[in-house]
């Protein structure tokens, strides 16, 4: 089976975890710290903090900016449902924006006409988290220009998006949002085996990530509600979580950073390749947007009308081709119908999942590999 997304781990990253194993240190050590420091450095952000999961990392960045009980998340339909969960964890509710139908991310022109009825009923939100599907930008400008004009904060959920770049600078630069988050699940552009990071410019929100990443508690005596008893001494000043990332982690992840640039390229030469092997084929390639560089996590192509998604992916898993299907909207999800949201919500996201189909795409996957791959495609669209 050829799968549609593969971790690579080399030597050199098995020697660094082993290195982490065989110290004094197997969590919240000095690899931490270190990994946080290349991730920032790399993005040119000021601050970021490592966690176990990019789910932890939303929900640690949403609390961080103050979302809570009677607050709104706005974010797209088109990702995975931790994305708008994590609006759930704080008490807070949650909405939906729909998608561009030509990059599948959250649309601003969308966003814009959502936010002015929304300014008319007096149910803005306070935060909006727009999601770079398949490692592609959203239009950062333009969503950063409506939180300007209504007065909410900007998650980015750059799950998909490390080593992608936006008008020139790298995702996770901050210069459009209060914090990104990045995820290290296996199938990432780079791995950390599960982990997460929130990379923020400010210091505040930062510092509070700290701590509500490790239980709400402080040995910063400014923050204690009395003098220290002593050298020893910590305070839980709010309610954290344990979402720490641990020194091994750190360690796959610093040496993963180092093959980040040469991942993301090779990515971009084999969707290129993509591109031109499928020309003639009834499916639509993923488009790109002129002010970005995607990192290219997923190879999503749209299946013509007439084809039968479900036939075209069954052909496939029988040929050994392990497609799959990125994402169902998260309004249909049941938990979500529950809420009250129904089919035609968003019919442009809807539209999208019916012919959306995720192809194998990793920096490992060789030519004959792919040549299988839309060799076996042409068959499972042939008449």
């Amino acid at each position: 089976m050829i799968p549609y997304g593969r971790q690579d781990i080399t030597a050199e990253d098995v020697a660094a975890v082993v290195a982490a194993l065989t110290s004094d240190f197997l969590t919240q050590g000095p690899q931490v710290p270190r990994f946080e420091r290349a991730v920032a450095d790399y993005c040119g952000t000021g601050y970021a903090v490592a966690v176990n999961s990019a789910t932890s990392a939303l929900h640690i960045a949403c609390l961080a900016l103050g979302l809570g009980p009677g607050d709104r998340l706005w974010t797209s339909p088109v990702t995975f449902v931790a994305s708008a969960n994590c609006a759930l964890y704080c008490g807070a509710t949650v909405d939906f924006v729909d998608i561009d139908p030509a990059t599948f991310n959250l649309c601003p022109r969308a966003l814009a006409a959502k936010l002015a009825a929304a300014a008319q009923d007096g149910c803005l939100p306070k935060v909006v988290v727009p999601v770079h599907f398949a490692g592609q930008s959203c239009d950062m400008a333009a969503i950063r220009a409506l939180a300007d004009q209504y007065g909410f904060k900007v998650i980015e959920d750059a799950s998909h998006a490390i080593g992608g770049r936006y008008r020139g600078l790298p995702v996770g630069a901050g210069d459009y949002s209060d914090i990104t988050v990045f995820s290290f699940h296996p199938v990432k552009i780079v791995t950390t085996a599960e982990g997460g990071m929130a990379l923020t410019r400010d210091p505040a929100l930062a510092a509070r990530m700290e701590r509500l990443r490790s239980h709400g508690i402080t040995r910063d005596p400014a923050l204690m509600s009395h003098a220290p008893d002593g050298p020893w001494y910590y305070q839980q000043v709010e309610l954290g979580f344990n979402y720490r990332l641990t020194d091994l982690q750190a360690a796959l992840g610093l040496s993963q950073l180092a093959r980040l640039d040469g991942y993301v390229a090779r990515r971009h030469a084999l969707a290129e390749r993509y591109d031109r092997l499928l020309a003639g084929l009834p499916v639509t390639a993923p488009c790109r947007h002129g002010d970005a560089y995607s990192a290219f996590h997923l190879y999503v192509v749209r299946l013509a009308p007439d084809l039968d998604r479900r036939r075209v992916f069954e052909a496939m898993r029988a040929a050994g081709i392990g497609v799959n299907v990125h994402y169902i909207p998260v309004h249909t999800q049941p938990w979500y119908r529950a809420q009250g949201f129904r089919d035609g919500d968003f019919p442009l996201a809807e539209a999208y999942y019916r012919s959306a189909l995720t192809l194998p795409l990793y920096p490992t996957l060789t030519e004959d590999e792919q040549d299988r791959v839309v060799a076996a495609l042409a068959a499972a669209v042939r008449p």
